[in-house]
């Protein structure tokens, strides 16, 4: 797949911009803060419904407007499909395909596919678990559309739970006891949720391991291995070596509730959920010893790479086919099924020789996007298409 045209209006910097793209490299260049990475955003936004610089939507509409409006002409083998994202501060976004009825935006999901590498995502090696459970969602996301809705209750579920928690809390610091019955319905449905997301991530981490694995070795020179696995209060630490269990939602359900039950009396003192999904983490290990910490900048970079690689390569993207095992989506993905490549300001952080592995590893791609603030940031391969951005401004260059 690829995008032939992206529209803004009142996006981030932008009152207007129109933009026709084209199939292969697509270069965008222009001194930082003219709104390079605002045009990749916009893209990222209609693919995952989220940005991938904050966390909230009313930063993406222009200062003294009202809403932002983004369309993406999108095509996949002889079908193109047009996408359009009304976004409104304080209230639900809204969206249109081929210029339909507006309706609910998580509907637009799994039009547009899209691996986007940024400095943030240096983060997800060196910052807090919340970004790799994030990285890890977003991708149940764009393989499986539909898992938007269950991560969206359980995220609420999660919330009501603690307000619930917080009050009982308070009951029994006032000497009242607390009566319980509500909170055990809460428990099920947290458990129910839990459980299907829990064999969501499961299945992606399985699938991710080698692939990290083989991605850090193309990009990095570093003798240790790249290793990811999960860890959960509810599965036992299958440690660097051993595989991640198998299990069916039900499964996991159970053992969710079970861990509920025991850590209900620590949730009450505290006030808040103490255990579930939210509280997970990806762990991130090169050789015995985790990534956070003891990485260097470069193997941080290294694995940060490896990791979005590895995701390009689970949504269909490169020559040769991957195996399987268990997943929860169709491996499958049909013809013409390359997720769009984002290389927001990355080359600017790399050396030379991790410039080149990259651009070899990404150059054949259905379609390629890259900010850079000079083109001498771009490797030659990469710059094709070639767009200059000014303050407001998209030309053809």
């Amino acid at each position: 797949m690829y995008v032939s045209h992206l529209s803004l209006l009142d996006f981030r910097s932008y009152e207007s911009a129109d933009v026709e793209l084209e199939p292969g490299p697509n270069a965008f260049v222009g001194r930082n803060g003219r709104g390079k990475t605002n045009l990749v955003e916009a893209l990222g936004y209609v693919a995952t419904l989220g940005s991938h610089r904050v966390a909230n939507d009313t930063p993406l509409i222009r200062a003294g407007a009202q809403r932002a409006v983004v369309r993406t002409r999108v095509v996949r083998g002889e079908r193109a499909s047009t996408v359009e994202l009304e976004i409104t501060a304080g209230k639900a976004n809204r969206a249109r395909v081929n210029r339909g009825q507006l309706g609910r935006a998580r509907d637009v999901l799994g039009i547009l596919r899209t691996v986007l590498f940024a400095p943030e995502d240096l983060g997800l090696v060196k910052g807090e678990p919340d970004g790799r459970r994030r990285f890890l969602d977003q991708l149940v996301v764009q393989l499986l559309p539909r898992a938007a809705g269950v991560l969206s209750d359980y995220e609420r579920v999660v919330r009501q739970r603690s307000a619930l928690l917080k009050s009982l809390r308070g009951h029994r610091a006032a000497g009242r006891d607390p009566d319980l019955s509500a909170l055990e319905v809460w428990d099920a449905r947290a458990a129910q949720l839990g459980g299907q997301v829990l064999a969501w991530r499961t299945a992606l981490v399985r699938a991710l391991q080698p692939l990290v694995a083989t991605a850090y070795e193309q990009v990095s020179d570093a003798d240790s291995e790249a290793q990811v696995r999960y860890r959960s209060a509810v599965l036992p630490d299958p440690g660097p070596d051993g595989p991640l269990p198998h299990e069916a939602p039900e499964a996991l359900e159970k053992l969710l509730a079970a861990a509920i039950e025991e850590q209900r009396p620590q949730e009450i003192d505290r006030g808040q959920s103490l255990v579930g999904p939210h509280r997970d983490d990806l762990v991130l290990s090169l050789g015995d010893l985790p990534a956070k910490g003891y990485a260097s900048h470069g193997e941080s970079w290294s694995f940060a790479l490896a990791l979005r690689l590895a995701a390009f390569r689970l949504l269909g993207g490169g020559s040769e086919p991957i195996e399987t095992d268990g997943v929860f989506w169709d491996p499958d993905h049909g013809s013409d099924a390359d997720p769009v490549l984002i290389l927001d300001d990355v080359f600017a952080e790399l050396d030379v020789r991790r410039r080149e592995r990259l651009a070899e590893l990404v150059v054949q791609s259905r379609q390629v996007l890259v900010t850079a603030a000079v083109p001498q940031d771009v490797p030659e391969a990469l710059l094709g298409a070639r767009f200059e951005v000014t303050s407001g401004q998209v030309r053809r260059v």
